[in-house]
């Protein structure tokens, strides 16, 4: 590191959890962000603040006003254009020292398994369920750490995978195809500050990934209510019989 990046990154390598060479690892990072929406705006603009080195964000929609009551990487100048494109301004104003790659469209199946087998982590920012079980498909084939989170009305919940430990589950052993709700989070409405407090902790397990800390959600499941302001951890086993990475298939 050079002495500005020392500087920039002061704070953080002042802890012990961090310390230079926890730094160093952030820098020379690459992490996949799938959705620069509301859980997509925190995390990514957390990512770059931090000092990942390579930040891939991707989305194929543009700015509509009636997002940005919640997603915050955007500003109202920025109505009608490319998420990634206003991401990518925010955060190359927050972090000039990072590199950031922005794909503004809809990764088929071939580009996102490309897009994850480069990633040192995945992060599942998105909004609607078969993207979220495509992604989550893609970081088992390439054995890509995934950290996902979801926000609607006033709730939010968040869960790590890992694909490289034989008895962690999946995002799909806990949600099966035929428990998928029928209406999109769009529709339901969310509460402001829910996404930010979803994002914000999906931008702390990253990051965790990131620097080797071992101690991050797998096997577990986290749940707001923000309404009561109760969180709660539940414990999640594998499926033997998952679609996606059962061990009796």
């Amino acid at each position: 590191m050079n002495d500005d990046q020392l500087l920039r990154y002061s704070r953080q390598i002042l802890l012990s959890q961090v310390d230079v060479e926890g730094q160093e690892r952030l820098l020379a990072s690459r992490a996949l962000i799938i959705g620069m929406g509301g859980l997509g705006s925190p995390v990514a603009m957390y990512m770059a603040a931090a000092g990942v080195g390579q930040l891939v964000i991707v989305d194929h929609d543009e700015v509509d006003l009636t997002n940005l009551q919640r997603q915050i990487v955007h500003t109202t100048a920025a109505v009608g254009r490319p998420k990634v494109e206003s991401a990518y301004e925010t955060l190359h104003g927050l972090n000039p020292d990072i590199e950031i790659t922005s794909i503004p469209m809809q990764l088929n199946e071939q580009a996102l398994a490309e897009q994850v087998a480069l990633a040192d982590v995945v992060v599942d920012a998105t909004d609607n369920f078969p993207t979220r079980i495509a992604v989550n498909q893609a970081c088992i084939s390439q054995q890509t750490p995934l950290v996902w989170g979801a926000a609607v009305r006033m709730e939010g919940q968040i869960s790590v995978v890992d694909p490289g430990s034989p008895e962690a589950p999946c995002y799909q052993c806990l949600y099966k195809d035929q428990n998928y709700p029928t209406e999109p989070c769009s529709q339901l409405g969310v509460f402001t500050p829910v996404v930010g407090m979803i994002g914000t902790v999906q931008a702390n397990e990253a990051l965790k990934i990131l620097i080797g800390r071992k101690s991050t959600l797998v096997g577990r499941l986290l749940l707001l209510d923000a309404l009561s302001m109760e969180w709660n951890s539940i414990g999640v086993p594998k499926n033997p019989d998952c679609k996606a990475c059962g061990t009796t298939l």
